[in-house]
């Protein structure tokens, strides 16, 4: 008997270290489960509802928080009713009715069911941040700005709009200013990309390369002499059927030349044929030989001097030939003045008017361009007389072209019964539409030279 207790001793112990053993395998996967959530290093959170269906991936948020401690309450309620539930049920007698222990255990299953409490989030106060969705602090603040700003003027605009009605600018057309570039986009060799660029350099760098007021330093050479000279050099230039930007850069050259050095008459001649022997090169393809000039010149000078003066200009001016001339102006200002081959001539003929006299010496290059195209127009009757095209192109406004554009005119009205002819012959010709023959737009003549 004591043996057969024994055994019955050891074989409920054995049970009893089973059953401690499944309690800690339990606890111990619970503890490896909460682990497991607890390690979650994201804010994407695993949690298992009461019942023990897992819950779909939420952040933790101090609401989301709030419904879990919540749910932990509730839980924890339900357990312990459970448990009173089950008491009650034990101390229900073994013999009674089998419908009062039906009736225990539907009441065991249902009451936790009834007493479940869920409390839900407020969709409003539930902050969800995930890395895929997040969003800045200031999207919605900027969309609302948004809205508004469509529906209400700035503060600049009004300003500007204010501004614009003070000034008349309002009250303009639009599209008037005209791009002459237009034609030339698929033209490699306009540079239509940096034209713009090129022309706003050139308006820097034309003071630079201007000729100083020089007559006064030059005991010997006066305006009259000069003239003579650029007379004779469009007459070369026809001869030798040389490029018009041979000759606006030949009489740079002079000019700039007689600036900084003294030079006697008689040489005055040798500087014009070594000035056009060194733009013919500059310009030219095939530029005048050396004895060409010689022969040209009556052998007045020999081969050898007009290669020294050549050294001693070259010297003078640092070897700086590249300058913006009048030329360069014109082609671009005729270019905004949309033209036609009789508005061209005009332009030409003004220009090289201009050049023959010392007097145009004291504006810059592209003033004489300018006035020469002011003029032109003026000349042949075009309306406007200045457009805003041309005005964004050359910089200048119709009342600061007058001086200029005064001389331009007097300059033409004297052509035909000038003592010197050249140009007023070059320009009388049919090829060149014969604009020298039209009357000179005296309306543009000064008080003084009327």
């Amino acid at each position: 008997m004591a043996s057969r207790v024994q055994q019955q001793q050891a074989i409920r112990g054995e049970a009893v270290v089973g059953v401690n053993k499944n309690v800690k395998k339990m606890a111990a996967a619970a503890e490896g489960k909460n682990r497991r959530v607890l390690g979650d290093i994201g804010n994407l959170v695993t949690v298992r509802g009461i019942e023990g269906k897992q819950q779909p991936h939420r952040p933790v948020t101090r609401s989301f928080g709030a419904q879990l401690l919540a749910n932990a309450q509730a839980a924890a309620a339900a357990e312990n009713n459970k448990k009173q539930v089950c008491v009650k049920a034990e101390k229900v007698p073994a013999a009674g009715v089998d419908g009062v222990a039906a009736e225990a255990r539907k009441v065991a299953v249902r009451k936790p069911a009834q007493k479940k409490v869920t409390v839900k989030p407020k969709p409003e106060e539930v902050t969800e941040i995930s890395p895929d969705t997040e969003e800045k602090p200031g999207n919605k603040k900027k969309e609302g700005e948004g809205s508004t700003k469509k529906n209400k003027p700035t503060l600049s605009s009004v300003l500007t709009a204010r501004s614009k009605a003070a000034c008349g600018v309002a009250n303009k057309p639009k599209g008037q200013v005209i791009d002459i570039d237009a034609a030339d986009v698929n033209n490699d060799l306009a540079g239509v990309e940096y034209v713009e660029d090129i022309y706003k350099f050139y308006k820097l760098v034309e003071n630079e390369s201007r000729p100083n007021d020089y007559m006064d330093r030059q005991p010997e050479i006066n305006e009259k002499m000069r003239a003579i000279l650029v007379d004779w050099l469009i007459d070369v230039q026809h001869k030798f059927e040389l490029s018009p930007e041979t000759l606006y850069l030949t009489i740079n050259i002079i000019d700039r030349f007689l600036s900084v050095k003294t030079v006697p008459r008689k040489e005055l001649q040798l500087v014009g044929m070594s000035a056009t022997l060194m733009a013919s090169k500059y310009e030219e393809i095939w530029a005048p030989e050396v004895n060409d000039l010689v022969c040209i010149s009556d052998r007045a000078y020999t081969h050898e001097q007009i290669l020294v003066m050549e050294k001693t200009i070259l010297a003078n001016l640092e070897w700086t030939l590249t300058v913006p001339t009048h030329y360069v102006f014109l082609a671009r200002f005729i270019k905004a003045s949309i033209p036609e081959k009789g508005m061209e001539n005009m332009v030409y003929f003004l220009a090289e008017l201009g050049l023959m006299h010392y007097d145009t010496v004291m504006f810059c290059p592209s003033m004489v361009a300018a006035s020469a195209v002011y003029v032109a127009r003026c000349t042949l009757n075009k309306t406007p007389s200045w457009t805003e095209t041309l005005e964004k192109h050359t910089g200048f406004s119709e009342p600061q072209l007058k001086d200029c554009a005064g001389l331009l005119v007097y300059f033409h009205s004297k052509a035909a019964e000038h003592r010197l002819q050249s140009v007023f012959r070059k320009y009388s010709k049919p090829e060149r539409g014969a604009v020298a023959l039209l009357p000179p737009a005296k309306s543009l003549l000064p008080g003084g030279l009327s």
